[in-house]
């Protein structure tokens, strides 16, 4: 069981947009790459998803850009399943510079059967891999 992931990030020369910090796309970028390693680290990778039929899709993001990242900086990437319901769930992530909030997103997450392209049920084996926090750090 997996709560809280960290995933680290180096804002990168070509993350920086015409205003001189990381453009607002790439925390949305950072956000679904920790959400992947997350997964990947609880023993859910593509490989094992496209074996049982089943995977993630993203409903929707709810963002919040609260600070600027800056060329060079190093990021933590805080990320943790803070619902889940039969057939969709709720992940959260925070973006840190040190002690500095810079980002905040909250993300439903629909679980879909990839033939149909149609919600499904989480099984039990999905669902157990992921420790449930309403809170993160």
């Amino acid at each position: 069981m997996h709560g809280i992931y960290l995933h680290h990030h180096t804002v990168s020369k070509e993350e920086i947009d015409l205003l001189g910090h990381a453009g607002n796309v790439h925390y949305l970028e950072w956000t679904l790459a920790a959400a992947t390693a997350h997964s990947s680290a609880a023993g859910w990778d593509w490989p094992r998803y496209a074996q049982l039929g089943a995977a993630w899709v993203v409903r929707r993001h709810d963002l919040d850009y609260r600070r600027a990242a800056m060329l060079g900086d190093a990021l933590t990437i805080h990320t943790w399943v803070s619902e889940i319901r039969p057939a969709s769930s709720t992940r959260r992530t925070r973006i840190e510079r040190g002690a500095e909030r810079l980002f905040e997103a909250t993300t439903t997450w629909a679980f879909i059967d990839l033939r149909r392209g149609a919600p499904t049920r989480i099984p039990a084996e999905v669902r157990d891999a992921f420790t449930v926090l309403e809170d993160g750090p």
